[in-house]
Parts: C-alpha cells; sequence; structure tokens
C-alpha cells in the first residue's frame, strides 16, 4: 500500500538535520511531504543560513524517501529563512536588521577582528543577508581587512550614511570618517556616542545578522553598548593562554550581567603547524577554551589555527573565507558560523514587529 501525506511527513520529521542532531519534526522545518502516483514532493526551510548543505541535506532525504514503498522517485527543494530573534530586555530594535552578533573579547592581540571579518563573511557565504560594524573606535582595522581604506560612506539626506559594501557584505567604521593615523584621544562618553550614531544613523538594508567588531575588554564603553545596542547573542573570542582566558571570562560575566546569551566561545591560534617541516606546536596551551565552556555551560563553537596565510590575507583585505574559500581554514569559519546561526535560531522569536503599537490619547 503506497504511503499517504501523512506518513511520509512523520517519516520526514523523524529524519535528524546533520547540523543540529535534532529531527527536522521538532524544528518545525517541514513545509510541504506529500506524495502521488508515486512521486514524493517535500520541502525543507532551515531556520540558519546553510547554502552549502542544502545539496547534502536534500540527496539525504531523497535517498531517504526512495526507500519507502511505493515511491519511484522524488523532489526535495531544500531553504532556509532568517528570522528575528528575542533581544535583552526591552531594548528598542535596529530598524534593518533582524539579529545582532556582537563579538568580543576580554583583551585586545586574540584575533578578535579577524575572527568578526571571517565570522560575517562565512555568513554571507551562507546565504545570509550581513552587515559588519567596526565598534572599536580607539583601533578600527575593519576598513582594512575588508580593502575599503582610504573609502567614505555616502549620505543622501545628510542625517544617515549607506554603508559600504565589500565582498558581499554592508559595512561601516569609525576608520572610513577619520585620518587613518589620527589618534582618537576621546574620553568614554564621546566614543560611546560615536558608536551609538554609526549604529542607528546608518542604513542597514534588510540585514539578517549584524555582526559587530566590539572594542576589547569591559570598561565603560563595553558596559554601555552590552545595555543600549539589542543584541541577540554574543560570541567570546579568547586563545587558550591562561592570561587570555582569565580577561575572556569577564567578557562572558559582562554580557550575563546585562542579560544577553552567550552563543558561545571560539578558541584562536589554538594550534601553530610549521610551514616548512610540519611540526604541531601548542604555543599557547591547549584546552583553555574548551574547559571555559565546562566551566560556565556555554557551547564551544571551534578551535582555529594560528597560520600565516589568515593574518596576510586580512592584511590585504581579501580575509580567509573569500581569498581561500577551499581551505581548511575557510572551512572551519563556515562550521562556526553555522553553529552560531543554529544558536540564535533555537532562540526564542521576536514578535514585536507582529503587534500595533497601541496609543492611548485623550479625544
Amino acid at each position: 500500500m503506497p504511503l499517504s501525506d501523512q506518513q511520509l511527513l512523520a517519516l520526514v520529521g523523524e529524519l535528524t538535520d546533520p547540523n543540529t542532531g535534532k529531527p527536522f519534526a521538532e524544528a518545525r522545518a517541514i513545509r510541504n511531504a506529500c506524495v502521488g502516483d508515486g512521486v514524493a514532493d517535500i520541502s525543507i526551510e532551515l531556520g540558519y543560513p546553510a547554502r552549502s548543505q542544502h545539496a547534502p541535506i536534500a540527496a539525504r532525504i531523497e535517498a531517504f524517501a526512495l526507500m519507502q514503498e511505493g515511491i519511484r522517485s522524488a523532489k526535495v527543494n531544500v531553504t532556509s529563512k532568517v528570522v528575528a530573534h528575542a533581544v535583552q530586555g526591552n531594548v528598542k530594535l535596529l530598524p534593518g536588521v533582524k539579529n545582532i552578533i556582537a563579538v568580543a573579547s576580554g583583551k585586545g592581540g586574540v584575533g578578535k577582528s579577524t575572527t568578526a571579518v571571517n565570522l560575517a563573511l562565512a555568513l554571507a557565504q551562507e546565504g545570509a543577508r550581513v552587515g559588519l560594524l567596526d565598534a572599536d573606535i580607539y583601533g578600527p582595522s575593519q576598513p582594512q581587512m575588508l580593502g575599503l581604506a582610504g573609502q567614505q560612506p555616502e549620505s543622501e539626506d545628510g542625517k544617515t550614511m549607506k554603508p559600504l559594501n565589500a565582498h558581499g557584505i554592508q559595512a561601516n567604521s569609525i576608520g572610513f570618517l577619520i585620518d587613518p593615523e589620527q589618534p582618537m584621544v576621546w574620553r568614554g562618553p564621546m566614543a560611546t556616542q560615536a558608536l551609538r550614531q554609526l549604529l542607528t544613523e546608518t542604513r542597514w538594508d534588510d540585514l539578517d545578522y549584524l555582526v559587530i567588531d566590539m572594542p576589547p575588554g569591559t570598561g565603560d564603553i563595553q558596559l554601555t553598548l552590552a545595555q543600549t545596542v539589542p543584541v541577540t547573542g554574543a560570541v567570546i573570542v579568547t586563545t587558550p593562554q591562561d592570561i587570555a582566558l582569565l580577561d575572556a571570562r569577564k567578557g562572558l560575566k559582562m554580557f550575563d550581567k546585562v542579560g544577553i546569551p552567550i552563543l558561545g566561545i571560539v578558541e584562536n591560534m589554538s594550534i601553530h603547524i610549521c610551514s616548512n617541516c610540519g611540526h604541531a606546536e601548542h604555543i599557547f596551551g591547549t584546552g583553555g577554551g574548551e574547559k571555559m565552556c565546562a566551566d560556565y555551560d556555554v557551547p564551544f563553537l571551534g578551535s582555529l589555527p594560528l597560520d600565516i596565510h589568515i593574518r596576510e590575507q586580512a592584511d590585504s583585505g581579501a580575509p580567509t573565507v573569500v581569498s581561500a574559500p577551499d581551505s581548511a581554514v575557510a572551512d572551519a569559519y563556515r562550521g562556526i558560523a553555522r553553529k552560531v546561526a543554529i544558536a540564535i535560531a533555537e532562540k526564542q522569536r521576536d514578535l514585536r514587529h507582529k503587534f500595533p503599537t497601541i496609543v492611548v490619547q485623550n479625544t
């Protein structure tokens, strides 16, 4: 007896998403599952960008469908759709932006900016609309990393700025607005106000994710941003070194105090492989990032090597994900990006845009 639509729906629902490890039914990812004249028609909609995974997932589901009695062919369509998710407290949402990801570190020099730009580019490669805000007022590096040094954003109305575009993502930075050799001798309130203006006066165009490259540390600027910017979640970047981990823990606790969930921890510079002899060495120690994740019960997103090519590619204005997309390092960045997006997809959705604002007036 051939399968009914309900039977096919139940069977496909039991299959697990290889990226989340959860059944498609639990994620409510099945948009269609019907069968007629021996032909199965199945549509899956993932809640996170995963363009590189669509074909393998479709092939797996198709093979499964063809194993069922009475099905001689199967048409499987896999897509992704990103929606807005809840942010901390009652912070006002940002127009044109569904989700904001803060990339932070407790101290400088751990590769936070390089991780942030490659994370943004990896999300874009997986099919998302992505923006990158360089919030490091005192040391903006994204103009150089994106190959946009010397350029300035345009303003059509004299009040707002159009973000610049590079490698398929939208970007803005204080580095676009100042002389690159001019030191930013601003006190905390001035720097904070400048960042608020960059964030709110940039005309972000329908972004699934805005990645914010946060200033290093846990001072007044970082705390004010964490309290006023509608952040969906934070990614902490550290090295395995004990000193870096001490500061990374402070960054994690800062976000926890203001109600921003930690999406996970990235361990950068985890291993160095000699380009001459191939010897592998843990220069900054080993296992620190994973231990920190275990201590605070947060996800370990992945580790990245200390690799000269990562530095060279970022310095040249074409980070690893775009200059060497088929490399193992680029694949690691994409894997981290998918984990970040999945962590967001599993959060509570933000439904405020579905309800009208009610205003009570005296008449």
